[in-house]
């Protein structure tokens, strides 16, 4: 019997439209903006000012905190401004604008596809190098990975899972690294292992994707002298299995408890993304200035996955993947249908976090009516953190903070599982997602007091 966790969970139409469209490597764009807060924290400061010469890979910020990530040039060429742009949400975010000039890399970027499995440094070496190259994580939150790997004093971490659930509708991006790119997914996980020093280390994926599962587990047999300890386990088919604290219960049994974080039971989970990612850092020199982007949808004339570098316009990826066609006007969403938010700005950059690029028509994306809750406790029924959305989302409405934080309302993870399950077409998750802001302001200045 295949694992999942137990808890609520849907299944809605998967819609793995770009799952067979091997990833492409887009071209260069004319220019691009690189956003300065690409990942949670604080934001990174340039070190770079108009008319300055960058190659692509070298440091153009420093990171602005603790909790923040070094920014690289994804491309070479001359700083044209270092200013306010607007983001997928037209909010200004400070941003280094580059004009793009040839593709020349910083030289100590090892560009060879050879495979280097073998790794001589520390575990602390290893945490180094990661945050000198900006990686954060892939799957979306964005989270400085080498804070992720630096439990507090008191925490040690006993178990690693890499996250190649992929369990959002339409996206594919994952999926494709694990069949494409698997033996790198393989050795940086390796790396993130002796980083934390654990011995064990789990890579979770749903078994809608038998070809990943079998191709991790042909390529972790050829590597089996330097990939050791690792496990792969299928999954059963159920969103949000992609969730830290349902794939940690899925996968090892452990249970987070309520406000609390995986390594309060022994765990970190990263996405296959960052896996990769750290590989390029470590064993090649390369910091994070490109991903792999999904862009998909009914209205998108050919669905694909495309290796695009950070900074490169949504649009662009948009145009690349045959433009839209549908007729009438439609919705651009960044990430999935299920967590992905609407973008006012299609001229919006790709980010680091940036793992799809959804098309919707006006017809899908349309709310539908309203009509007035009838109890009939659905929505708790499939909420996987077993929270009551009807009750949170009342309070909410009622800006009624301290009840919401009585109900655990942090403890929503976004999955909007009680929005698509409402039989009542109440927008739950919406009114939820305002009463986490508050309540999680009110905790931050009760904690700065």
């Amino acid at each position: 019997m295949l694992k999942s966790f137990p808890k609520g969970g849907i299944h809605p139409p998967e819609n793995k439209l770009s799952a067979g469209a091997a990833i492409v490597t887009l071209p260069l764009p004319a220019q691009v903006v690189v956003p300065l807060s690409q990942h949670l924290g604080a934001p990174a400061v340039a070190e770079v000012a108009k008319g300055d010469k960058v190659v692509a890979g070298q440091q153009i910020a420093k990171p602005g905190g603790f909790v923040s990530a070094t920014v690289h040039s994804p491309v070479s060429g001359t700083v044209t401004a270092v200013d306010a742009l607007p983001n997928g949400s037209g909010i200004k975010t400070p941003s280094v604008t580059i004009a793009v000039e040839g593709d020349d890399w910083a030289p100590e970027i090892d560009r060879t596809p050879n495979l280097i499995p073998e790794c001589r440094l520390t575990g602390s070496e290893v945490v180094t190098k990661i945050a000198a190259a900006g990686i954060v994580g892939m799957g979306g939150a964005t989270f400085p990975t080498q804070v992720k790997l630096s439990p507090p004093p008191g925490k040690k971490a006993e178990i690693l899972i890499i996250n190649g659930v992929e369990c959002e509708p339409y996206l594919t991006s994952d999926h494709r690294v694990m069949l494409e790119r698997g033996a790198e997914v393989l050795v940086g996980t390796t790396l993130l292992a002796r980083a934390l020093g654990v011995e064990k280390t789990y890579i979770g994926i749903e078994n809608n994707k038998p070809d990943a599962i079998e191709n991790l587990r042909l390529v972790s047999a050829e590597l089996s002298r330097h990939v050791a300890g690792i496990e792969i386990v299928p999954l059963k088919v159920q969103y949000p299995q992609g969730g830290e604290k349902q794939l940690i219960k899925a996968v090892t049994g452990r249970e987070v408890p309520s406000c609390a974080l995986p390594i309060d039971v022994g765990c970190v989970v990263q996405n296959v993304g960052t896996a990769l990612a750290v590989y390029e850092a470590v064993q090649k020199n390369k910091p994070l200035i490109e991903r792999v982007v999904t862009v998909t949808g009914k209205s998108i004339a050919t669905p694909s996955n495309f290796l695009a570098r950070i900074g490169t316009p949504v649009s662009a990826l948009i145009e690349a993947a045959g433009g839209i066609r549908a007729e009438g006007p439609v919705k651009i969403i960044g990430g999935g249908p299920m967590m992905g938010r609407a973008m006012s700005n299609p001229d919006a950059p790709v980010t680091k976090g940036t793992s799809g690029i959804l098309v919707v028509d006006g017809k899908d994306a349309a709310r539908c009516t309203e009509s007035d809750c009838i109890k009939c406790a659905a929505c708790t029924t499939v909420c996987p953190m077993g929270l009551e959305p009807w009750l949170l989302s009342r309070l909410a409405q009622k800006q009624m903070w301290d009840e919401a934080e009585a109900g655990v309302i942090v403890d929503c993870i976004e999955c909007g599982s009680c929005a698509y399950t409402c039989p009542a077409r109440i927008p739950l998750l919406d009114w939820i997602r305002l009463g986490k802001t508050e309540v999680n302001k009110i905790i931050r200045a009760r904690l700065n007091r």
